[in-house]
């Protein structure tokens, strides 16, 4: 299911410095899921938006990313 490899990678970029740092520098959804898919994780764009649960935390985002994900 893709939310599950959603919140595994971005479980993974908090472990990892090197990969959040890699995550915090994308600024377009397309750079996140070559970064994602990198590291063995593949989901759909549309599991990242409502109703669906935000996977990821704005310190972990550009503020570009951030702003179009984490919507309140």
């Amino acid at each position: 299911m893709s939310i599950k490899q959603i919140a595994a990678f971005s479980a993974k970029a908090k472990e990892d410095a090197a990969l959040g740092a890699q995550l915090k520098a994308c600024e377009k959804l397309k750079e996140m899921f070559a970064l994602a898919k990198e590291h063995g994780f593949e989901f759909e764009e549309d599991a990242l938006y409502p109703p669906n649960e935000p996977q990821f935390t704005a310190d972990q985002l550009s503020a570009r990313m951030a702003k179009a994900l984490l919507r309140a």
